[in-house]
């Protein structure tokens, strides 16, 4: 059978919605399907799902994807799943939490604490996971405070992937990429820090294995029958996601650094050895045993724009208001949007002000404020890759995600950088980077970089962008006033916080 029949599968279960994508081996075709699931809220900060609806939906996301490659052999799966979630699971292995996604936030005060006390710049060394709500540390202390009858009938305490291999293989493991995202995981021993679980009030005895993230275990007879595939088709336990997005965007040279941009924005580089910064702002997490990915994300990203589209128009408005945006001159004639639109769980930004338009006049118009949205987010990203340039050095930057598919995200997004900027010529991001790492795993690549190419060529052939030498200079004077603005808007946040009264606040300062 040619490589044309056999298929590699990527599967990467994110916060709302799994995606399934076949590649062939020679790059030649793919099929994707995909199912959604839905977050609840039932409290302010809390933001939990179901982890056996999450499993259903990947079942059928995986069955619909195999059902689709027309008879061709998989050779594999491989996983990915968003970081930082927490499940509880009693000896049953089953769930007496729910998934404590990223973005729950009710461990703000456990966070504080650790930052006011100083402990936070040690903990940041040891795991390379900033001391923030969405790490599960600071979650496992809040159960600790608020719920330690739960504590005690909890036998492990595992992450969303770790759940999924369970479901799929029957083995209870977690691997490197998804321990080092817990904030317990000493990075450098590359163990369960003693320490730290002291700390969290739990024991390894509680926490799963760790295996490497090109580990290869197999799918048992009840997931074949589940999802169409044989019993003991190879299932390589993957990474999180945040790694694999660089991974698929080509982004693993050391002198790289990939910006992904869709709902949300990130920008992270590859180094050879876990590293940190005084800052304590930036994940760094691992893609295999030598290749750590350093960087942050920011959660208002093209979801800013697609704001813009429901105010200012309709869901279906974005295009049309990118349209008109690409009509107003750099800098939006002294309008400026703070695009935190959303109380952020990523620790690049830190705590950031509530959002704000600044400068506004009765002569803007709606393009004017989707061009400022445009611009806000470009420029926070811009500020991320120059705090990673410190710690590691930065030639150039590699752009994927559906927001640059607009001419206008990539013209402002590359004069904002103004360095060597190209466009990674893929649409399936995390899924190609779980589907490259299982095919490095199973043997089928001799290395990572010919692992992404040899299923998606494109990714390779890549647009460069040019850099208006006059844009680059506009955009330089604003980011010189953005600090500034800021701390004003920070502070205005505040007296409106007090305003408000009891009961209405502003997001916690992690």
């Amino acid at each position: 059978m040619g490589p044309e029949r056999r298929v590699i599968v990527g599967v990467d279960v994110g916060t709302t919605a799994v995606r399934a994508a076949a590649f062939a081996l020679d790059g030649a075709a793919r099929h994707v399907s995909t199912r959604e699931y839905p977050l609840r809220e039932p409290m302010p900060g809390w933001q939990v799902q179901d982890p056996d609806v999450v499993m259903a939906a990947t079942v059928a996301a995986l069955s619909a994807c195999v059902a689709g490659t027309a008879g061709a052999e998989v050779v594999a799966v491989a996983l990915s799943s968003a970081r930082y979630g927490l499940i509880g699971l009693d000896a049953t292995m089953t769930p007496v939490t729910p998934l404590l996604t990223r973005r729950d936030t009710r461990s703000s005060e456990a966070a504080r604490e650790l930052r006011l006390s100083g402990q936070s710049r040690e903990l940041h060394r040891l795991t390379g996971t900033p001391v923030h709500p969405m790490n599960p540390l600071c979650k496992l202390l809040w159960f600790a405070r608020h719920e330690p009858y739960l504590c005690t009938a909890t036998r492990w305490w595992i992450g969303l992937k770790d759940y999924v291999v369970h479901r799929l293989t029957g083995m209870l493991v977690t691997e490197l990429s998804s321990a080092s995202g817990t904030g317990m995981f000493d990075v450098h021993r590359r163990l369960w820090s003693s320490a730290v679980l002291d700390l969290a009030g739990v024991s390894d005895g509680q926490l799963p294995p760790v295996l490497p993230t090109t580990a290869v275990l197999r799918l048992s007879p009840m997931a074949g029958r589940a999802v169409g595939l044989p019993s003991g088709t190879p299932v390589v336990v993957g990474a999180g996601d945040g790694p694999l997005r660089s991974l698929g965007a080509a982004a693993i040279d050391p002198t790289v650094a990939g910006l992904t941009l869709g709902a949300t924005g990130a920008l992270r580089t590859v180094v050879a050895a876990p590293l940190t910064d005084p800052a304590e702002t930036f994940s760094c997490g691992a893609l295999t045993d030598d290749a750590w990915v350093v960087g942050g994300a920011l959660s208002n990203g093209g979801n800013v724009v697609r704001w813009a589209g429901r105010v200012l128009g309709d869901d279906s408005a974005a295009p049309a208001l990118l349209d008109l945006a690409e009509r107003i001159a750099p800098g939006s004639d002294g309008l400026v949007m703070l695009p935190y639109l959303l109380a952020d769980a990523a620790a690049a930004e830190g705590w950031s002000p509530p959002g704000a338009f600044l400068g506004l006049r009765s002569e803007h118009s709606r393009g004017h404020l989707v061009r400022a949205a445009v611009e806000g987010v470009c420029l926070q990203l811009g500020g991320v890759r120059d705090r990673l340039a410190e710690l590691t050095p930065i030639g150039s930057v590699r752009l994927a995600g559906g927001a640059f598919h607009s001419p206008l995200w990539r013209e402002v997004m590359a004069a904002v950088l103004d360095c060597p900027v190209q466009v990674a010529g893929t649409a399936d991001g995390v899924t190609l980077g779980a589907a490259a790492l299982g095919l490095f795993a199973i043997g089928g690549a001799g290395d990572l970089t010919h692992a992404v190419t040899q299923l998606d060529p494109l990714v390779a052939g890549t647009e460069p962008v040019a850099v208006d030498p006059a844009l680059a200079a506009t955009y330089r004077g604003l980011r010189t006033r953005l600090p500034a603005l800021i701390a004003v808007a920070g502070h205005l946040g505040e007296i409106l916080d007090e305003a408000a009264g009891p009961g209405i606040s502003a997001p916690a300062r992690p």
